[in-house]
């Protein structure tokens, strides 16, 4: 009984998989990735706006020692700001001595800081129907406002 046991245990063993066996496996796989894969992009937009109200966070406290060595906020009133949102950020990086990533194609966000209403950010992003975050520098609140998406809470 033993010779018996041992033959049928090593003839499955080099059988292998049946095809219907190798289907249904991937099936599970498939219907398993199915649920989960929504969710990565749900997690990576919510890294993302993380990183927005931290920059932002960051942009505020660099205006606040601006004005404090300057007694104004960046970009004065009489600044210029280009509508190149590369070159914003790269005086935003000069002025404030921050190393914000540069604006772009590749970039998930573009900074700038508002001239119109000194002591204002603005972090936008950078995809079709994306949200802006806006901060003010009087006040500890981030806002958003939705361009076809929904903000976080």
């Amino acid at each position: 009984m033993g010779r018996e046991f041992c033959s049928v245990i090593l003839n499955f063993m080099y059988k292998g998989f049946t095809l219907v066996e190798l289907i249904t496996v991937l099936v599970i796989i498939g219907i398993i990735v199915a649920f989960v894969a929504p969710q990565f992009a749900v997690t990576k937009e919510r890294a993302l706006d993380r990183e927005a109200k931290a920059t932002l966070a960051l942009i505020q406290a660099a205006e606040n020692i601006y004005k404090m060595e300057l007694n104004s906020y960046y970009p004065s009133p009489a600044g210029t700001i280009s509508n190149d949102t590369a070159a914003n950020t790269d005086l935003i990086n000069a002025n404030l001595k921050l190393s914000l990533p540069v604006a772009g194609a590749s970039s998930a966000w573009n900074y700038s800081v508002n001239s119109n209403a000194p002591g204002q950010a603005t972090a936008t992003r950078n995809k079709a129907g994306g949200r802006t975050f806006s901060n003010l520098f009087t006040s500890d609140a981030i806002s958003c406002t939705p361009n076809g998406d929904i903000c976080p809470p």
